[in-house]
Parts: structure tokens; C-alpha cells; sequence
């Protein structure tokens, strides 16, 4: 299903990015054994898993890709959105990020350290973006609402520079919503769709980043994300790409397929999602910057062989200093990046 978005903005100059300094990797032993007691946790309660039709087109026409930690994963065959049925109930899913033990370390512990990385390559970019974004499509940046804001870092960066007269967030788990109140951002502490109709405030601009892939029913949710913004005002949207070039080669290995990213969207499949939905797709694009390091990281930990594969062993082994970083911005340009970015108009 091709898309009919127009192609990227022209790209701010985004710094070079590592995995090491998303993730902090003197706390990786500790975020994995709290990981592994929330996958415990979950897999408790595997019997109150329900089936879905596809979460992008809602068709039930779907074959097994694979599974991971006990969960199964589906590709549709319609517009080859990959995404977990059996998943949780929205009950469960409560329950799963009010008490996560990884989230926890993530709040305290990762986020905090890495938090001026993030800032400087991830969330400045990303605001030089949005702002080009509204300058590009007449839209006046007066209050900008981010959903699942997580540690807070964006939207204390926008808050900060003074390009938006208001910024607030929703989130729905405690650690990080306490999180975003010491960074002064006003929180509305509660899942999106619980959001009470009077503590709306009309976003100019609503953005939502790595949050859609966790949610029961992507559809619901945007519909319920809509009532917060004005029409003619700009979503924005990032989540991992289910054809992403990390996904495609390492299947369930992917760092992208876990017990939280229910939906793997493909940039096609979440454009028609958000026209069926009222919008108009002005962009959809693939910048992410770490598919290269991730399968490399992948296959010098022995848990990807590329020994039949000459090609990749020489880009992504042999001669990843020359070859690596050439290689990342193809997959960007060509759309087969492990994460994607949209932005739509309201109408």
C-alpha cells in the first residue's frame, strides 16, 4: 500500500547518535532483571489476552511472524502492519505500566543520565522540525500538548525556549508524570481516553512520540487525541517501523518487538489510518539513526548470524567505520529505517 504523503521537510542537521547514549549501559544489567519481573508479571496473565483484527486497516486476514516472551505476533496481510494478538486488555495493560519495575528505573536512574543526549540529538532536532513544520503549514504555535511525555525532556525543551506560549502533557504511569512535574511542566495524570472533557485545552500542536505502538486500539486513541487538538492543527507522531530495516532482518531479535509494542505500524499503514481518521498526511518520513549499530550490535553478540551473507557481514562487521554510517542514511532516505516520523493536519 503505497503512501500518499508528501515527502520529508528538509531534515535538520540531526548530531550522530549511539545506542550507548540512549541507554545508559551501566544500568542495563539493573533495566533488564526489572524487565524480566514485568514480563513475569504479565505472562501471569496470559489467559486475559484477547484476539484483534489489525490494528492499521482493521482487517482479520493476517498470517504468524513470530513469537517473543510468550506473545504472538501477526503481519496483516492487507497492509502488512505487524502487531501482538493475542494482547492485553486495556485493564491489563493498566495494570502492567502502573506498577512497572522498568519503568521505574528508566525514570530514575536512565533517563536522568542520559537526559542532555536526548536533549541535544534527539528532542532539539525534533523541535527545529515541528517548528519548520508549522512555519511550513501556517500554523501558529501557541499551545503545544504532548501525549506520554515520559521523563519530560521534550516538552521541557519546548517549554524552555519560549517558542510556544503554553506546553503541557498527559501521562497515565506515576514515575514519569512525577518525572515531568519536577521538570515544571503541567501533567494531566491519566490515560488519554479517561481525560476529563473539561480539563481539555485545544493544542495548536499535539505530538506524540514512541507512544502509539503501546496502546490497545491506536484508533480509539487517536480519535480520543483528536478532541485536544483544533482543526487545521498539526499531529505529530514517531513510533518503530514494523519494516523497518532492524525488524525486517532480525525478526523477534529486534529490540522493536517487545511485551509493550503491541503495534509495529509501516509508514503506509499508519498514513491511511490517520486519513480514515480525519487527517491529512503532510508528511512520512523514516529518519531514524541506530538500524545499522542495532543489527551489528546484534550479530557480535552471536544472536545473528550473517556468515551466509557476505554483504552484510562486510557493511555491518568488516568495514562498518567506512560503510555503516552511508548505509543508515539510505535506509532513512529509501523509507526503511526503524523509526518513523508523521505529521498530519487535522481537517
Amino acid at each position: 500500500m503505497p503512501s500518499t504523503a508528501m515527502p520529508a521537510l528538509a531534515e535538520p542537521t540531526a548530531p550522530a547518535l549511539s545506542v550507548a547514549e540512549i541507554r545508559s549501559p551501566e544500568f542495563l544489567a539493573m533495566q533488564r532483571e526489572a524487565y524480566a519481573r514485568d514480563i513475569a508479571r504479565l505472562q501471569a496473565r496470559l489467559a486475559e489476552f484477547v484476539t484483534v483484527p489489525c490494528p492499521a486497516c482493521g482487517q482479520a486476514a493476517a498470517h504468524h511472524a513470530f513469537d517473543k516472551y510468550r506473545c504472538r505476533f501477526m503481519r496483516c496481510d492487507d497492509c502488512d502492519t505487524l502487531y501482538m494478538s493475542p494482547r492485553p486488555t486495556p485493564a491489563v495493560m493498566d495494570d502492567y505500566y502502573t506498577h512497572s519495575e522498568n519503568y521505574r528505573i528508566w525514570g530514575e536512574f536512565i533517563f536522568p543520565r542520559s537526559e542532555a543526549r536526548r536533549r541535544e540529538k534527539i528532542c532539539a532536532p525534533m523541535l527545529d522540525t515541528l517548528l519548520q513544520a508549522c512555519r511550513t503549514h501556517g500554523v501558529a504555535p501557541r499551545h503545544l500538548v504532548e501525549l506520554g511525555p515520559g521523563f519530560g525532556t521534550f516538552a521541557a525543551l519546548a517549554l524552555g525556549s519560549g517558542a510556544f506560549e503554553r506546553v503541557s502533557a498527559v501521562e497515565r504511569t506515576p514515575a514519569m508524570a512525577e518525572a515531568c512535574r519536577r521538570q515544571g511542566i503541567t501533567v494531566h495524570e491519566t490515560a488519554l481516553e479517561d481525560l476529563p472533557a473539561e480539563a481539555t485545552d485545544p493544542a495548536d500542536v499535539l505530538v506524540c512520540f514512541e507512544v502509539v505502538e503501546h496502546v490497545f486500539d491506536p484508533a480509539a486513541f487517536i480519535a480520543a487525541a483528536s478532541r485536544l487538538l483544533r482543526p487545521g492543527g498539526l499531529l505529530v507522531l514517531t513510533c518503530p517501523n514494523g519494516n523497518g530495516f532492524d525488524t525486517q532482518v532480525l525478526g523477534a531479535e529486534s529490540v522493536a518487538v517487545d511485551t509493550e509494542h503491541v503495534n509495529l505500524f509501516n509508514p503506509a499503514s499508519l498514513s491511511a489510518l490517520l486519513q480514515r481518521l480525519g487527517y491529512e498526511v503532510l508528511e512520512a518520513c523514516t529518519p531514524g539513526r541506530l538500524d545499522a549499530e542495532l543489527v551489528r550490535e546484534a550479530i557480535l553478540e552471536g544472536r545473528f548470524d550473517v556468515s551466509a551473507q557476505p554483504f552484510l557481514q562486510q557493511v555491518l562487521v568488516d568495514d562498518f567505520d567506512r560503510l555503516g554510517g552511508a548505509f543508515q542514511q539510505f535506509l532513512a532516505a529509501q523509507q526503511l529505517s526503524g523509526n518513523m516520523r508523521l505529521i498530519a493536519r487535522r481537517t
